[in-house]
């Protein structure tokens, strides 16, 4: 917050006294210091940060909600929509915000919240700690979950939870459901395997013989302009790249299951850390080299570390810092088999780091050294490989790009000697034989209602992004009168209202606790959500990880709203702020 004019004049007048007092007595002299830096205080004046409503009708609406219930309350507020890409470059890269309203892909593991928390990440950017939020005793309990069995686990995430939702470094809403519209004349299984992940497009059933392009719907543009798997400002759910790239092993549901690895076998290693010694299978990059297991130690040291050394400092992968984080180090020990060393963590959480994208060496290898743009440095806390746009990905996976056009379109094709086609167990079960497909298209539209429409007319086959509750009505039109079919599934991604912590009121625990009550959430999920949508208070809302005392029971068991039914009770909002250290002049807040 900068000064008004006001506060400016006010400084003035009180040097030129000083300047007065100079030629008067010592006893004014020495009042007048004491006056200094005591001047009347200033109305507090907050920005929030969001989507605007082609991007994301929900999140400018909350948002908008937020900024009259502070107005009402006393304090300015301005409320700044802007592109996607954008505004996660100011809240993840350059932590440029006050507040935000935005979605958050949240994990089935409790471990996704210590890169998110963790004071250790405070100074660094991407998906970590951008709230700048410091608490040893929090960072005790992420490092306690991490190093637990699973039987013993469930106490310290539920101790996690609870202080978070008390000291409110961000405010969960709610978790949306996931509606998804998809023809079922050319392409089935949209409802046992919904379009939100790259697995549901290597399931799909062909209908048609002559049905040869499967065209998704896709209301984020990003993929478009960028397809780097590290670029955290750019990649939201990341279903393009995980079809471009291949992991050691892929979520589906809550289970980890083998995928680039055949298998791997943990081993308690003498030092008292887990070890995995983790076996591959045959496998060749798009551009027909082989993918050996230096790629894989190669993978993981540079998600430690993109410079490779090159920098003073380790510059980490801002997108898979959590996960990288757990491979502490990663040795060949032959040309199909490698070895990752975790240290004191269990091994369910080890897993989560089998989940990254594997990356070829010879391609990023050459990108360690500090970003330029026309020839300038930019920092040497950037590398190249953070800001390449990577739009001739190489990778391993089971689709390869075969044309970009920004704005427009990303298609894809089969790798018809891929492994995934040959794959046993459950997910060799879900994927089948291989792509019912010859080529995917994801194609570009502007809106819900476009997409919508383009479903109804044949245009697409199925929405790869969710749908807001706007079009339900729509939709089920649709569903009566075309072979489509509406899928509603809740939605690991959950809205939350972020605080700059680093930043006054912000900083201030019970500030951001009299913010997170001005919202209803019931209402919100009503009034903003048409119901499609569950109102929580934690982060693991959705998982059997939930702490019984933060289970929703129709109001917030923690943080209950000022009033009801959307209905603000202005005076008891008043009156937490003022118990928060604030006070109120001519109807503004002030900080005393």
């Amino acid at each position: 917050m900068s000064p008004t004019r006001t506060d400016r004049l006010r400084r003035r007048q009180i040097l030129s006294g000083a300047s007065v007092a100079l030629a008067a007595t010592a006893g004014c002299l020495q009042q007048i210091r004491n006056l200094a830096g005591r001047e009347r205080s200033s109305p507090l004046s907050l920005s929030i940060k969001t989507l605007p409503t082609d991007a994301d009708p929900y999140a400018i609406r909350i948002a908008r909600t937020l900024a009259d219930a502070l107005e009402t309350v006393g304090v300015e507020t301005q409320l700044h929509p802007m592109a996607r890409e954008e505004l996660y470059r100011q809240l993840l890269v350059t932590h440029d915000f006050d507040l935000y309203v935005a979605p958050l892909l949240g994990q089935t593991d409790p471990d996704f919240l210590r890169p998110l928390l963790h004071s250790q990440f405070v100074g660094e950017r991407g998906n970590q700690n951008p709230f700048g939020y410091v608490d040893l005793a929090t960072d005790d309990l992420l490092d306690a979950q991490r190093r637990a069995s699973r039987r013993d686990r469930q106490s310290p995430v539920v101790d996690l939870q609870e202080a978070v939702a008390q000291a409110q470094p961000f405010t969960v809403l709610a978790y949306p459901d996931d509606v998804i519209a998809g023809r079922t004349d050319r392409f089935s299984g949209w409802s046992e395997h919904p379009p939100t992940t790259a697995i549901a497009y290597l399931a799909a059933t062909r209908e048609r013989p002559d049905a040869d392009v499967l065209t998704a719907a896709l209301r984020d543009p990003r993929p478009t302009r960028n397809l780097n798997p590290i670029a955290a400002e750019y990649r939201g759910r990341g279903t393009v790249t995980d079809l471009l790239y291949d992991s050691l092993a892929r979520e589906h549901g809550e289970a980890v299951s083998p995928w680039l690895a055949t298998r791997w076998e943990w081993v308690d290693g003498t030092d008292g850390g887990l070890r995995a010694t983790v076996h591959l299978r045959e496998a060749t990059w798009h551009d027909g080299r082989a993918l050996t297991a230096a790629d894989v130690a190669f993978t993981y040291r540079f998600l430690r570390d993109t410079s490779l050394g090159e920098a003073d400092a380790p510059v980490p992968a801002e997108r898979f810092r959590g996960r990288g984080s757990l491979v502490t180090d990663a040795s060949v020990v032959d040309d199909r088999t490698v070895e990752l060393a975790f240290g004191d963590t269990a091994r369910g959480v080890a897993r989560r780091a089998l989940t990254v994208p594997i990356l070829p060496r010879h391609v990023w290898r050459s990108r360690t050294g500090a970003a330029t743009v026309a020839g300038v440095s930019v920092s040497e806390e950037t590398t190249r490989a953070l800001v390449w746009s990577n739009t001739n990905p190489i990778g391993s996976g089971p689709l390869r790009l075969h044309a970009l056009e920004e704005d427009r379109r990303v298609v894809l094709t089969p790798v018809r000697d891929h492994f995934s086609g040959s794959l046993d167990g459950e997910i060799g079960e879900v994927v089948g034989d291989g792509p019912a497909f010859d080529r995917l298209v994801f194609e570009v539209v502007p809106s819900d209602a476009v997409a919508v429409q383009a479903v109804r007319e044949g245009q697409v086959d199925v929405t790869a992004t969710p749908l807001g509750a706007p079009v339900v009505s729509e939709l089920e039109a649709a569903v009566a009168d075309d072979p489509i079919e509406m899928v509603v599934d809740p939605s690991p991604v959950f809205y939350h209202v972020g605080y700059n912590v680093r930043r006054a009121p912000l900083s201030n625990p019970r500030f951001r606790r009299a913010v997170a009550r001005l919202l209803d959430k019931r209402h919100v999920v009503e009034s903003v959500f048409d119901g499609y949508a569950m109102p929580a208070t934690s982060p693991l809302a959705t998982t059997d990880w939930l702490s019984s005392a933060l289970a929703w029971d129709g109001t917030d068991p923690v943080l209950p709203y000022f009033g009801s039914d959307g209905e603000l009770d202005v005076e008891r909002a008043r009156a937490a702020f003022v118990e928060a250290g604030y006070r109120f002049r001519d109807g503004a807040l002030h900080q005393r």
